[in-house]
């Protein structure tokens, strides 16, 4: 007869620590459309430095369309940009729709059509090009016809 096998809390503690690293999401997106989706769950969390830790070092940010239209081409610029945002919009909730990639070995390109909701809809057309693990080119398109899309 087998008899059971009892964890001291000290193996039970580090076997449940492993369990939760195996289960939980990796700090590092493993694709680009995690990496995209991640981004942006950082832009509708406010938090700032996990929005710009993802970028490369030549990134630029396209912003067409509202308040902040323009062309932002350095990390400080990036960053300045994202703060005034989140300052002025607060905590958001964001609903992806279409979210697609298309890839090949130079890189990847990932569209969405996303709305973030907080004071009010925020309506954008993403697409994010990202190479080497890094995201390099970003368009932010504010689009007004998304809003008016049921379900938002």
């Amino acid at each position: 007869m087998k008899t059971a096998t009892r964890l001291t809390p000290t193996l039970a503690a580090a076997a449940l620590a492993l369990s939760a690293l195996w289960i939980a999401p990796s700090a590092y997106a493993d694709t680009p459309v995690e990496a995209a989706r991640a981004h942006i769950e950082a832009i509708a969390a406010g938090n700032v430095d996990a929005i710009t830790a993802s970028y490369g070092p030549d990134a630029v940010l396209e912003w067409v369309g509202g308040p902040l239209d323009g062309r932002y081409a350095s990390a400080d610029t990036i960053k300045t940009t994202w703060t005034k945002f989140t300052k002025a919009n607060g905590p958001l909730t964001a609903t992806i729709d279409h979210l697609q990639e298309a890839a090949n070995p130079n890189g990847a390109t990932v569209t969405a059509d996303v709305v973030f909701k907080g004071k009010t809809a925020i309506p954008v057309r993403y697409v994010l090009t990202y190479r080497s693990g890094k995201l390099v080119d970003e368009i932010w398109q504010i689009d007004p016809k998304l809003a008016s899309k049921g379900g938002y």
